[in-house]
């Protein structure tokens, strides 16, 4: 038993000097190996899921709505599938995600508002994890903030392995149809280092990357080209019903507070902003419009309505197809005259001004104007409208007509360089006395790119038209 205990102190002590030499404790590997064990898993739970951030449906929008949720935990997810409802500035537009997998967890309920884009509203994983135990990633700013107060860690040596990149399958698949070999040359925003497919479209327009036809590449080994530009494609909408403002009433009595929607705010910022930046100037003129009154009823007389207002739209086209300077956008420190007359008509809705854009309105007939305009205006009003239909236009038009309005001016819409007001007629009589019906308009241009002499001669050429309405026919 004596030696028994000699040997085993003797072999103590020569463990206990092989620790020394190796600077660490053998003793602790299966503690440590445990935890890193536990860690792994949790970690993998964490890299398994997919962050599903609030999309920028709009150009304008900065926060959204969570309208309605079209999925619920647990129902599997395949590219186009609708997934949620967001009102924006513009309209209730319907989400359509571009990933694969399983809606694991929903964070913002529905009615949820104000939230801003990029925050994460929703978590998926993919075909196959356990997504009831899915982890939440860590959001962007909490990891931006983290990484800003850490200290910075020291590089990696060169005979260290360098981390696998992580890819959401979207962004897999966007990758290998623009032949980008190597991750690491794509920014990655999302949580932990992962590369989503905005990050992607972003890196393609900035290497000005063309897309490859797969069945060729696996014949012949195709190389990056540079071409045109290629412009993200926006999220696909299928329009819903805008939800209506909440009305309040205070308990004391005496108002009703009436939330604000996005649309609302939306325009406020913009137009204070046009209004304080850009150098607003005015130009006024008076129309004769008999003949285009008859002219109007002698299309009605034939079954075709169109209205006053479609004749003020193609008048105006006319016009800016031959004083182009009007026809244009101020980007910068520059004019952009725009290569078709897209012309934004101002439609009011419950939920604030909208300007959906008549195509090409110098090309198009009286009648596919009437048809067009009216089903914009149906459109708006029911919130409808596609994101195509509101947003872009080279210049508007707003008329307050039919509400008696005999002259008002309007706010230019950035970044276009004027804006078409237009009042109702009445009749007055003429230099020969005879009574006659005149129309008042006044453009708003904006000074920078528009001088006098060019909007008094896109004022003039509308004059022309609507006196003449007979041009239009040509």
């Amino acid at each position: 038993m004596a030696s028994a205990f000699g040997h085993f102190g003797r072999r103590s002590i020569q463990f206990t000097g092989f620790r020394r030499i190796l600077h660490y404790d053998p003793c602790n590997v299966v503690q440590r190996s445990t935890s890193e064990i536990r860690s792994f898993h949790l970690n993998r739970n964490v890299d398994a899921s997919i962050p599903v951030a609030m999309p920028a449906l709009s150009p304008t929008m900065t926060e959204g709505t969570i309208v309605k949720w079209h999925k619920k935990e647990g129902d599997p997810i395949s590219p186009g599938d609708m997934l949620c409802d967001i009102q924006t500035d513009k309209a209730v537009i319907t989400f359509d995600i571009e990933e694969e997998g399983i809606l694991a967890k929903i964070l913002k309920a529905e009615n949820s508002k104000n939230v801003k884009i990029g925050s994460m509203i929703a978590v998926m994983v993919e075909e196959g994890e356990d997504w009831q135990n899915a982890e939440i990633p860590e959001s962007s700013e909490s990891s931006s903030e983290a990484s800003t107060s850490s200290e910075p860690s020291s590089a990696p040596s060169a005979g260290e392995p360098t981390a696998r990149i992580r890819m959401s399958p979207a962004a897999r698949k966007m990758m290998e149809e623009y032949n980008i070999s190597s991750p690491q040359t794509v920014p990655a925003t999302g949580p932990h280092g992962m590369v989503n497919k905005g990050d992607v479209l972003k890196y393609i327009q900035t290497q000005h990357l063309t897309k490859i036809d797969l069945r060729k590449a696996a014949q012949v080994p195709p190389s990056p080209q540079k071409s045109t530009p290629t412009t993200p494609s926006t999220p696909t909408s299928s329009p819903v019903t805008r939800v209506p403002p909440s009305i309040t009433v205070s308990p004391e009595g005496g108002y009703q507070d009436i939330e604000t929607t996005n649309m609302r705010r939306v325009i406020a910022k913009r137009l204070t902003e046009s209004k304080t930046m850009i150098p607003h100037s005015y130009v006024s003129i008076e129309c004769k419009v008999d003949a285009a009154m008859k002219l109007r009823k002698k299309f009605i007389a034939s079954g075709t309505k169109i209205s006053m207002n479609d004749i003020i739209v193609k008048a105006a086209g006319y016009s800016l197809q031959r004083v182009q300077k009007v026809n244009s956008h101020w980007s910068g420190d520059s004019i952009q005259i725009q290569p078709t007359v897209d012309i934004s008509v101002a439609v009011a809705t419950d939920s604030g001004l909208i300007t959906p854009i008549v195509r090409n309105a110098a090309e198009l007939s009286l009648s596919q104007i009437s048809s067009t305009t009216k089903a914009l205006a149906v459109k708006a009003r029911d919130g409808k409208l596609q994101p195509q239909e509101f947003q872009g236009g080279s210049f508007t038009i707003s008329n307050l007509g039919m509400f008696g309005i005999g002259e008002f001016s309007a706010i230019i819409n950035p970044p276009q360089t004027a804006v078409l007001a237009v009042g109702t007629s009445v009749l007055k009589p003429s230099a020969e006395g005879k009574p006659c019906s005149y129309l008042t308009v006044k453009m708003s241009y904006d000074s920078r790119a528009i001088d006098e002499t060019e909007a008094s001669q896109f004022l003039e050429k509308f004059q022309q038209v609507m006196e003449n309405p007979s041009l239009l026919m040509v």
